[in-house]
């Protein structure tokens, strides 16, 4: 009960925070929450609208069920779930990170998954109970700007960012969800006052951006000598416009640094949804060849099923995340993250 309650109180505070002035106006229809099951389903997507959309089309041709796509951020969409209780008008949910599904899980609004759709999603990558599952995986990088430092010269790990050598020459996204669990998995493995020290220096080296595409713009235009970023958004910018066009390189550390953590978005079936068949057939799809395939081409994200090609990346094989990070047990939360960066004063 404790974790819930540590867990209720963030999304609570995260949604105050950065949605004061309001719902969006795709959440905010009461009225559709009467409305009865009728084989449309409300998706409330916290994922990159592109690859959704793409993927929503996809299905929508193969099955005939249409899906109306309500976006906005993770944490508004599961703090929106929980208002709406049993009279929520979503039928799944689909978020960058795990940590909501988890609040959600731990509140009772999701419903088991049948099994058979996540046979081909690893087992570490999706919920005990099927009542969410792994959809995409991304992997927390270095973008660099060789004309400004070599990549044998980056640090031989993000921990040694706090550092005066680094002063003025790394970037960061404290707003990032995916680099707010790399500070939750960091107070895990090193402890708080370590953690606590590390975002100090950081603080004092780095410079902070608003968004992963603007530190990643940064480093292609010599701002900063180099930046931590998540891979997708180098991977698809590459894809664009030819890797011999960009400016920046990606360096995984290689070593199971904190450097290279694995976040994963997820997915799940709302408990109160009157349209749990084709909900069901959703999550099949996400998880099918076919739709992880289009998500990947699409977003540049790592597909949890293995047998779907990822042209272009570094094979998801290769990736060597920090162990003990799939599951931050008590900080997956996230809570302690947000406290430690308002404390340090970048967040």
């Amino acid at each position: 009960m404790e974790k819930k309650n540590r867990q209720w109180k963030l999304f609570a505070f995260m949604f105050a925070a950065v949605f004061a002035v309001g719902l969006t106006a795709g959440c905010s229809n009461s009225d559709s929450a009467e409305d009865e099951g009728d084989g449309t389903l409300t998706l409330y997507n916290g994922q990159h609208k592109d690859a959704t959309s793409s993927l929503i089309e996809a299905f929508t041709e193969e099955t005939g069920i249409e899906v109306e796509d309500r976006d906005g951020s993770s944490a508004e969409l599961a703090h929106q779930i929980v208002e709406e209780g049993d009279k929520s008008p979503a039928d799944i949910i689909y978020t960058e990170e795990s940590s909501p599904l988890i609040m959600l899980e731990e509140q009772s609004l999701l419903s088991e998954i049948d099994e058979d759709s996540l046979e081909s999603i690893p087992e570490e990558y999706k919920d005990e109970g099927n009542e969410w599952t792994g959809v995409l995986a991304r992997s927390r990088v270095v973008v660099f700007n060789p004309d400004m430092i070599k990549e044998e010269d980056l640090p031989d790990s993000v921990l040694d960012l706090q550092d005066s050598e680094w002063k003025d020459q790394v970037g960061f996204v404290p707003t990032s969800g995916a680099f707010q669990m790399q500070v939750s998995a960091m107070i895990k493995l090193e402890g708080e006052e370590a953690t606590k020290e590390w975002l100090e220096g950081l603080k004092a080296n780095g410079k902070t951006f608003k968004h992963n595409q603007n530190a990643l713009d940064a480093v292609e235009n010599e701002e900063v000598p180099f930046a931590l970023i998540n891979n997708y958004y180098w991977d698809r910018q590459a894809k664009e416009k030819g890797e011999d066009a960009m400016n920046s390189e990606l360096h995984f550390f290689g070593t199971h640094d904190l450097g290279d953590l694995i976040t994963v978005a997820s997915a799940g079936i709302l408990e109160s949804s009157d349209n749990k068949e084709e909900a069901q057939e959703f999550i099949d799809f996400m998880t099918s060849e076919e739709g992880q395939q289009i998500l990947t081409d699409e977003s540049s994200q790592y597909p949890l099923n293995p047998d779907v090609e990822t042209e272009g990346l570094k094979p998801f094989s290769e990736l060597t995340p920090p162990n003990d990070t799939l599951d931050l047990g008590e900080y997956s939360d996230g809570q302690e993250a947000v406290e430690l960066l308002q404390e340090v004063g970048v967040l």
